[in-house]
């Protein structure tokens, strides 16, 4: 079965993810850690009984926290018209997904989720969805400009529009790659904007999430988005006392996507 039939079929994938993260220029920093990540098809989910959705639970999906203006996201929907838009409403045999960490324990962050129009096994197009830590999100949407799927090779790029650290100014451009597997995906993010930029990447293998894998998450990595929460504050914390110069907050940009 394809990876799109089983997301189709209500399957919820779990992905225990590697982070990196590197900055580079005159202050370097970098650091590695693991974040819990679920794939699954909003429209056809069917989670296991310790994972919820639209309730509250030891870890939960609520289709408002994505898609569109953050804390009252319309999910699939949004994301589904954002792609008809650019010309790529899906067709028989595709199916829109969603990589991103789940609640826990009702509490909510992402730093980025991943809507992903999958076809069988391949890539077709990605909307990254960017939140920071003062309430505000902005979406990149990403393809090939033939609409060609997309893969390991492909170099998909994006002018940066939208304030994400305090520690960086809202400059340069987004590359991203993605290798998406039945059983593994990889992406990498470099940010460059002339003074050295930032690589982040986050690999990982794709499995049945079930109860049992529920627990075994939640006793090796506790405290899921609230674990995330409080190391990108320890990481500013860090960065600050290294010298790094503070950037007062611009507006967002107008639109809800970047095109």
């Amino acid at each position: 079965m394809t990876l799109a039939a089983r997301l189709q079929a209500g399957e919820v994938l779990a992905m225990p993810a590697l982070v990196t993260h590197a900055r580079r220029g005159d202050l370097r920093h970098s650091f590695r850690t693991h974040a819990d990540h679920v794939l699954l098809a909003p429209e056809h989910v069917r989670p296991p009984r310790l994972m919820r959705h639209n309730r509250f639970g030891l870890i939960s999906f609520h289709d408002s926290d994505h898609g569109g203006l953050r804390g009252s996201g319309t999910g699939a929907p949004w994301a589904l018209a954002q792609l008809a838009a650019a010309g790529l409403a899906p067709r028989r045999g595709m199916v829109l997904a969603l990589l991103t960490q789940p609640r826990f324990l009702g509490y909510w962050f992402n730093p980025v989720s991943f809507w992903m129009l999958i076809e069988d096994d391949a890539l077709i197009a990605v909307i990254a969805e960017v939140n920071n830590t003062f309430g505000q999100r902005h979406s990149y949407l990403l393809a090939q400009p033939d609409l060609a799927p997309i893969n390991a090779e492909s170099a998909l790029t994006a002018r940066k529009v939208f304030h994400v650290s305090p520690f960086q100014d809202v400059a340069g451009k987004y590359q991203f790659r993605f290798a998406l597997h039945p059983d593994r995906i990889a992406i990498r993010i470099d940010q460059m904007d002339g003074t050295g930029g930032i690589n982040t990447a986050m690999t990982g293998p794709l499995i049945p999430l079930t109860n049992r894998a529920v627990l075994a998450t939640v006793f090796s990595r506790p405290g899921g988005a609230l674990r995330v929460i409080a190391q990108i504050y320890w990481h500013a914390l860090r960065l600050k006392l290294k010298g790094a110069a503070y950037r007062r907050r611009p507006e967002p940009p107008d639109q809800e996507i970047t095109r």
